[in-house]
């Protein structure tokens, strides 16, 4: 059996060599009336501020050949026929453009395409405001996906007076979320228990910040963190098969053109007793250095609340006539502070149109900071009641702590090698 297992390796092995022989064999011999084929590369930026599109359709005008841009707007285009081309794009909330494009034998070409917000209307064009523009964005990405997916945009994100992304999800269609001390913290899918779901940051799935379940806690991650909040309804063979009810991938923000964004925020909870103030800092900068090649973002988020909640909870019983009273009645006050902090960061190094090395990175810290008081008021049903007061953990930092941090680091690459491209 040993033996009859080696001639087969060796056949096996023989074979490839000889078929690996013959097609480079194949492919230097010299031929003649073939035309010549050529790649195209570029990127799709807005025309106004900047900044990258995603999911734009990029086209080689009467084939059927295209491209769809990724997050950070880029596009490579192969095998493309003949000395020219016109190139159509199109995306939603954008007005369609149209270049020529002339190839040079051996050499990749590159394309640079700014989209001028708006919808064409006959010969005039009808600009659309920031929201509109945001939601188109989404949209867009939506339209061109390969599977059931629902997309919210930054843009849209920041329009709403949403703290974490738990809150931004509950906005999409088919997802509810369960809520903790007024935050959302885990996320329902088309009516799937949140264990039943995955949560990815980037692609790239994370656990759970707690030992009891698989459930990821989605108030860790600010909103104003993120570019993209993700919703996949179907799996793709590309995807982990672990999601019954659909996966969540959250996409931090990409180097792009300069940027600077600030944000401050404040308020106070005037209700006596379980008042208290919130304040919000956040902050972005990126741009692209080393004539465009190396490209940075950094963002920060802090977050401080001061809350608090009453809350009545009761035990009822059965009396002699089979009737429901009570029999114990708490009541109880809790005083929380709420301390969320969060750094993310990316970097990418474009060595040419074909050579692309990036890092995506982003750290989130939780705690809070939780007192109890509770007044128990314990066997109603017999002559005598007894009264219980707790006061759980103290006052100030000597309170209850949850501490929870959820981090995630990638490193990757893309490459083409003609025919060949390698994604690490």
């Amino acid at each position: 059996m040993k033996k009859k297992m080696q001639k087969v390796f060796a056949f096996c092995f023989l074979a490839l060599i000889g078929g690996t022989v013959n097609a480079t064999a194949q492919a230097a011999e010299p031929k003649t009336g073939v035309v010549s084929r050529h790649v195209l590369t570029g990127r799709v930026l807005d025309q106004l501020d900047g900044m990258p599109l995603p999911g734009v359709s990029v086209s080689i005008k009467g084939t059927m050949q295209g491209a769809v841009t990724d997050q950070a707007g880029y596009f490579r285009i192969d095998n493309i026929a003949g000395g020219s081309a016109v190139i159509a794009v199109s995306c939603l909330g954008y007005v369609s453009a149209e270049y020529p494009v002339s190839f040079l034998s051996g050499k990749p070409s590159t394309l640079a395409v700014g989209l001028k917000p708006g919808v064409l209307i006959g010969r005039e064009v009808v600009v659309i405001g920031e929201q509109l523009k945001g939601q188109a964005k989404a949209l867009n990405q939506q339209k061109n996906n390969d599977n059931i997916s629902n997309i919210i945009a930054a843009d849209q994100i920041g329009k709403f007076p949403d703290s974490n992304t738990g809150d931004a999800l509950k906005r999409i269609p088919g997802i509810s979320v369960f809520g903790d001390q007024g935050e959302a913290r885990f996320a329902h899918i088309r009516g799937t228990e949140p264990r039943f779901n995955s949560v990815m940051i980037n692609g790239e799935r994370i656990p759970s910040a707690e030992a009891e379940g698989r459930s990821v806690q989605l108030d860790l991650v600010p909103a104003d963190m993120i570019q993209t909040i993700e919703v996949n309804k179907t799996l793709t063979p590309d995807m982990d098969a672990d999601a019954i009810g659909g996966s969540i991938n959250l996409v931090t923000k990409v180097p792009a053109a300069k940027r600077i964004s600030v944000l401050a925020a404040g308020g106070a909870n005037l209700i006596e007793e379980t008042g208290g103030g919130r304040y919000q800092f956040a902050g972005t900068y990126g741009d692209r250095f080393l004539d465009g090649k190396l490209g940075v973002v950094v963002s920060a988020s802090y977050y401080d609340n001061s809350f608090g909640s009453d809350d009545i909870e009761a035990v009822w019983d059965r009396d002699d006539d089979d009737r429901p009273v009570l029999d114990e009645f708490e009541i109880r006050t809790y005083e929380i502070q709420r301390i969320r902090r969060s750094l993310s960061a990316g970097l990418d190094y474009r060595f040419n149109e074909n050579h692309l090395l990036k890092f995506t990175g982003i750290w989130n810290w939780r705690e809070d900071w939780e007192n109890r008081y509770r007044a128990t008021y314990k066997d109603l049903l017999e002559d005598e009641a007894e009264i219980v007061y707790q006061d759980k953990a103290g006052v100030d930092k000597n309170a209850r702590l949850e501490d929870q941090k959820m981090m995630s680091f990638a490193l990757g690459g893309e490459h083409e090698f003609g025919r060949f491209s390698l994604d690490w």
